[in-house]
């Protein structure tokens, strides 16, 4: 078997079409990590598989469009920063979150990401044509406590973002936190982690206790 049909069938054992697929973790058993580069190269060439941005590829699924299927940048960040072998590593903040909680209407250019696998407390880099700006959360993120620090990012900020105000904002707040699970006690633990102007902000908003005030 030629090697870039071999670097091909381990894509294809390996990956589902349209999944991220990082150049950093291919690993063809017996296959140099230079020879997988190259491979991947004539394979972008040939068509079987497609670049994304630097380091990252995709097996395209078939599509009546000429040019066919595309990768969505929110797979790569789902997969590239809040998630790590199955669990959450980190959370979408900022407009974005904001957006899809209805508390504005601003379409987001660009993503703010928190996530364990930063390195510094700030980096604004790009993934294809869109910004993402990586931060380091204030406390390491798993599954049980990431929706609970998206929410104490988002209330840090609340009063800058929000369109919404009075009991239309506290409402829309207190629908999330009880469809979530969440109260103040399961905030409690990591509220000395964050600005003092959390704690006015949760005022203001009224929020206290997990109930309006």
């Amino acid at each position: 078997m030629a090697m870039i049909d071999t670097v091909y069938e381990y894509l294809r054992e390996n990956y589902q079409e349209n999944e991220p697929i990082f150049l950093a973790e291919i690993n063809v058993p017996g296959v140099k990590e230079g020879t997988v580069r190259q491979q991947m190269k004539k394979l972008t060439e040939d068509g079987r598989i497609k670049r994304f941005d630097t380091g990252i590829y995709f097996i395209p699924k078939k599509s009546i469009f000429r040019f066919g299927s595309m990768l969505s940048v929110d797979d790569v960040i789902r997969k590239k920063y809040l998630m790590e072998d199955g669990s959450r590593c980190g959370y979408l903040s900022g407009i974005l979150f904001a957006n899809q909680l209805g508390l504005t209407t601003q379409v987001p250019m660009v993503y703010e990401v928190y996530t364990n696998k930063a390195t510094t407390d700030y980096r604004d880099t790009t993934l294809g044509n869109l910004r993402v700006i990586i931060r380091r959360p204030y406390v390491e993120v798993d599954d049980k406590n990431a929706s609970v620090l998206q929410f104490l990012d988002l209330m840090k900020e609340v009063s800058d973002i929000s369109e919404l105000d009075g009991t239309e904002l506290t409402d829309r707040l207190l629908r999330y936190m009880k469809a979530n699970g969440m109260g103040f006690d399961t905030m409690k633990p990591y509220l000395p982690y964050y600005p003092d102007r959390i704690y006015r902000n949760m005022y203001e908003v009224g929020l206290l206790n997990g109930v309006a005030t």
